[in-house]
């Protein structure tokens, strides 16, 4: 079946002979569909899967870009205007003949023809998270992106430019030239945000042109939409590559962790997708901020790597108020503004109990524990229990339960750790009041107290406890006020099952 009529089936069951299984089954398996046999006659019921649901046999390939801060220039560089200044107008990458490192450049020049003949999105990283990128002006495309992620289909995404000429030359009207300035088509109010902070983790919200070059997928159907330049000169360089604006969320299947390391992104979405550039880890940890400049006043949407006192330092924008929920907006009608506003996003598997920093809690109550590791049980109907502790700061070792082994951590180890995910995950036994009785396993991370380690450190420590078998991860919280630590406090209350003074 084809049309509209079929676009929302879950399931759809087709009765047939049992005799004429053998020769249908592999027809039905080509376009992934199960068959199952019902036992009290010769039928069999045929579930018809929706395509996010599918099984793919697509190979997933990391390209890995050998990029370091030695080496970075390679990719690109800022043409200079005429008066010898670097204005941000036009990002330039090497030509093939001209570059003396096209080893380096290689992983992306394939990524970019990826984008620009197929409409399977890459996965690409940035200052922020690792993004999922698509050609944003072509439908079936960024289509690709809604596919790969199992994202709701009113969930806008954020378009990511190269340079300013690119995202003149898409808002521009016909009358306009994306070669000057005069009559510019981004709104006033954000040329000092721009000069302050692009590029890098700030997305502004701006009007969609009609008739528009973006496909109409990226705006889920709103008269704005999101825009952002990034930081990272390899993201920049692919975007030049592709020759199109990215439409680009983060690269993690929807509702999980945001992919920080390109593992993460294997982890999620391998047999979805089939290129990942793997620049190592990002630097930031959160996704950007993102920021409404065409009401009055002007808002933030979304919290994120631009604080919310940074961005008040910047004329025009003194006034700028907060216009985000740290709990997702479930069960509202209207399209959500900008990403991460409406759904439940950044949850590991692990059951999350948060600690708010306001309560002034000095470690994690064993009451608490015991509560939820009794509930894990019941629900899995299992002995074996993986308890987990993220600090911040301020809690002891193993968040103050009794433990066992924590302390003797192999220092080798330790190094390891921190080389491959950044930091020290450590392993050791959650004891009863009695200190012989084993009462669970215990993982403990310690992220520091420095808030932008916090925020680096975030989404990987969430991911690493749920690969090491964690059932509930007991959060330190942080003082939450207008800087980076507003992001991690709003990806934290979005993630927690449980939220706790």
């Amino acid at each position: 079946m084809k049309g509209p009529l079929c676009a929302n089936i879950k399931t759809l069951t087709v009765r047939f002979r049992q005799s004429h299984l053998p020769h249908l089954t592999p027809i039905l398996q080509r376009r992934h569909i199960t068959t199952s046999l019902q036992t009290k006659s010769n039928l069999t019921a045929v579930p018809l899967m929706a395509p996010a649901m599918t099984t793919s046999t697509m190979e997933t390939r990391i390209l890995k870009v050998k990029v370091d801060a030695s080496n970075i220039q390679v990719l690109g560089h800022w043409k200079d205007s005429e008066n010898g200044t670097n204005n941000l107008d036009t990002w330039e990458v090497p030509t093939t003949s001209a570059n003396q490192n096209e080893d380096i450049l290689s992983p992306l020049r394939e990524a970019a023809h990826h984008l620009r003949a197929t409409d399977i999105p890459v996965a690409f990283p940035t200052e922020t998270v690792y993004g999922l990128g698509a050609d944003a002006t072509r439908s079936a495309a960024v289509k690709g992106i809604y596919a790969a992620k199992g994202r709701p289909s009113d969930n806008p995404l954020i378009v990511h430019v190269c340079d300013l000429s690119m995202l003149r030359s898409f808002i521009s009207s016909p009358s306009q030239s994306s070669e000057t300035q005069e009559n510019d088509p981004i709104p006033e109010i954000y040329h000092p945000l721009i000069t302050r902070f692009w590029p890098g983790p700030l997305t502004i919200l701006l009007p969609n042109p009609s008739p528009s070059r973006l496909a109409p997928e990226v705006t889920a159907g709103l008269p704005t939409f999101g825009c952002r330049m990034p930081a990272s000169a390899l993201a920049r360089s692919l975007i030049k590559l592709a020759n199109a604006p990215l439409a680009a969320p983060s690269a993690n299947a929807s509702t999980k962790p945001s992919p920080t390391a390109a593992q993460h992104v294997l982890d999620d979405l391998a047999g979805r997708i089939a290129l990942i550039l793997d620049g190592g880890s990002c630097s930031v940890g959160v996704e950007s901020t993102v920021v409404d400049g065409l009401c009055s006043p002007p808002v933030v949407l979304r919290p994120g790597g631009v604080s919310l006192e940074e961005i008040r330092s910047v004329p025009g924008w003194e006034g700028v108020e907060k216009a985000y929920k740290d709990q997702a907006e479930v069960g509202s009608k209207t399209a959500p503004r900008a990403p991460g506003m409406k759904y439940k996003h950044y949850s590991p598997k692990a059951r999350v109990v948060l600690y708010e920093a306001e309560g002034g809690r000095e470690q994690v109550p064993g009451a608490d524990v015991r509560e939820a590791v009794e509930a894990v049980g019941e629900k899995e109907g299992r002995k074996g229990k993986t308890v987990a502790v993220i600090r911040t700061g301020r809690w002891p070792v193993a968040g103050g339960l009794r433990s066992q082994g924590l302390d003797g951590a192999a220092a080798a180890k330790d190094s390891e750790d921190v080389a491959e995910i950044g930091f020290v995950v450590r392993e050791g036994k959650w004891l009863d009041e009695d200190d012989t009785t084993v009462l669970a396993r215990l993982l403990e991370i310690d992220l520091g107290n420095d808030v932008k380690g916090v925020a680096h450190g975030l989404f990987a420590a969430l991911r690493e406890l749920d690969r090491r078998g964690a059932d509930v991860i007991f959060v330190e919280g942080v003082s939450d006020g207008d800087d980076i630590a507003a992001a991690v406090m709003n990806r934290l209350r979005k993630a927690a099952s449980d939220i706790r003074i």
